[in-house]
């Protein structure tokens, strides 16, 4: 990061703004709202600042800046239309080690100013550091359509009853679970409502509420992390995400993924690749469960989606031998993923009413699936796993019977900046292998559906 965002506390600290103008004028009624005390430095002022001066908010000293009137302020801004004067008061204020802002010159900037959505006691601000304001006023505006003025009554209803929670939960876990049900539930509907009365009285009810054995209680969720891209995350997959005490995550998440976790969540990898386990599934089983009856929330987050070829179901039937609450996130699969950015349909009218999703993944050195099923007209398959075991897989559809030219596809890492796709047919798809080298995870897909990629292929990486 190029700066650090942080929220300063200016209630009755001194602030000194030098130039007159309207711009002046802005920056010093952000300081007012943020209940500083504020004087104006400048010769003249404009019609906008005179009209804080006239109104008592701030102090104007009427004169040109001199390096004298810096003295201990908190903060110092610099809003004139001369460089030289702007500089001389960056000059000033670094001298004495005061944090200073000079309009529009981000390089004369000890803090950026940032565009501000003001829901009190909720504030987001967006910084672009200098580089664009307007994206970032564009982005504050986005976010205005999010976050209604409504969150702005539901903050100061948290602000109310927080010493009373603390006085109730003495662990911070238990006080984190308790918000959590209160923002992610009734109460938090009522409020955004504008049903006031009624969500105070539901918070009460919950405070109230002896037993609150949920806030104790350890559970598992197990979440499809999809194929790749973040953005195909579900809303109900992030929203776990930033819930979990611990996450167990396998070699098909990405960084960009894990980056969206709750910050404090202990990170545990766990991933398995061809003829190395890191660990083994028996043991990641086992530690779900461990960590769940410790009263941890557990992710388990999964590349594609968990109950395709993830053992998902094995996890979860372990927590339910032992009765441990659980929640199943469906993700995007590999499948559905890798073929929508290769411009490759599954099914398609003209080409396949069918489509078959089988493991490529080898056992003791053979490819054990059901042949006559997979050499069916106008149908799809999609091979997970399939890379070592190609050429098997290619010999084996031709002796049931597959036609040698049947289009075929390698989809390398889909959804991802790292996305190749090589489209052949099943005869020549081994050597095509053998020469480009396409790293894991691959996807291959067999069927008349793959010749539709010249046309339809519209993820472009690196564009």
């Amino acid at each position: 990061m190029e700066y650090l965002p942080i929220f300063i506390d200016l209630k009755q600290q001194d602030c000194l703004v030098v130039g007159g103008g309207d711009i002046a004028a802005r920056k010093a009624g952000l300081l007012l709202k943020a209940q500083a005390k504020v004087t104006v430095v400048a010769p003249a002022l404009s019609a906008t600042t005179r009209k804080l001066v006239d109104n008592g908010d701030l102090t104007w000293v009427e004169a040109h800046f001199d390096k004298s009137q810096v003295t201990q302020q908190r903060l110092i801004l610099a809003a004139t239309d001369d460089e030289t004067v702007n500089a001389e008061v960056h000059l000033a204020a670094q001298a004495k080690n005061i944090l200073v802002n000079v309009a529009d010159n981000p390089d004369k900037c000890d803090f950026i100013l940032a565009s501000i959505l003001d829901r009190s006691p909720i504030i987001v601000a967006v910084s672009s550091g200098g580089d664009s304001p307007i994206l970032a006023r564009n982005l504050r505006a986005r976010l205005e359509t999010l976050i209604p003025p409504s969150y702005s009554h539901l903050g100061q209803l948290v602000g109310r009853y927080r010493d009373a929670v603390k006085q109730k939960f003495s662990k911070l876990s238990q006080r984190r679970r308790f918000w959590e049900s209160v923002l992610e539930g009734p109460v938090a509907d009522h409020m955004l409502a504008g049903r006031d009365e009624l969500a105070e009285k539901t918070l009460l009810n919950k405070l109230a509420d002896p037993s609150n054995e949920s806030l104790e209680r350890g559970e598992v969720y197990l979440v499809g992390a999809g194929p790749g891209d973040p953005e195909l995350l579900t809303f109900k997959a992030l929203r776990l995400m930033q819930q979990a005490d611990v996450v167990f995550y396998d070699r098909l998440v990405s960084k960009e993924i894990l980056s969206l976790v709750r910050k404090e969540a202990e990170l545990i990898y766990v991933g398995k690749q061809r003829a190395w386990h890191a660990v083994r599934q028996e043991e990641i089983n086992q530690l779900l469960l461990e960590h769940a009856q410790q009263g941890k929330r557990v992710l388990r987050l999964k590349g594609g989606d968990p109950f395709i070829f993830g053992r998902g179901g094995e996890e979860i039937d372990t927590l339910a031998d032992e009765k441990i609450p659980f929640q199943v996130v469906p993700g995007i699969t590999a499948a559905s993923g890798c073929a929508s950015y290769a411009g490759i349909p599954l099914t398609h009218r003209d080409y396949a009413q069918s489509c078959v999703f089988v493991t490529g993944q080898l056992k003791e050195g053979e490819l054990e699936l059901n042949w006559t099923s997979l050499v069916q007209p106008r149908q799809t398959v999609v091979v997970y796993m399939g890379l070592a075991g190609l050429s098997q897989l290619s010999k084996q559809l031709l002796a049931h019977g597959m036609s040698a030219d049947m289009p075929a596809a390698l989809v390398q890492q889909g959804t991802t900046e790292n996305q190749k796709v090589w489209v052949s047919t099943i005869s020549a798809l081994p050597a095509l292998a053998e020469k480009e080298q396409p790293e894991a995870p691959t996807l291959v897909i067999i069927g008349e559906v793959t010749k539709l990629h010249n046309n339809l292929s519209w993820f472009k990486p690196g564009l």
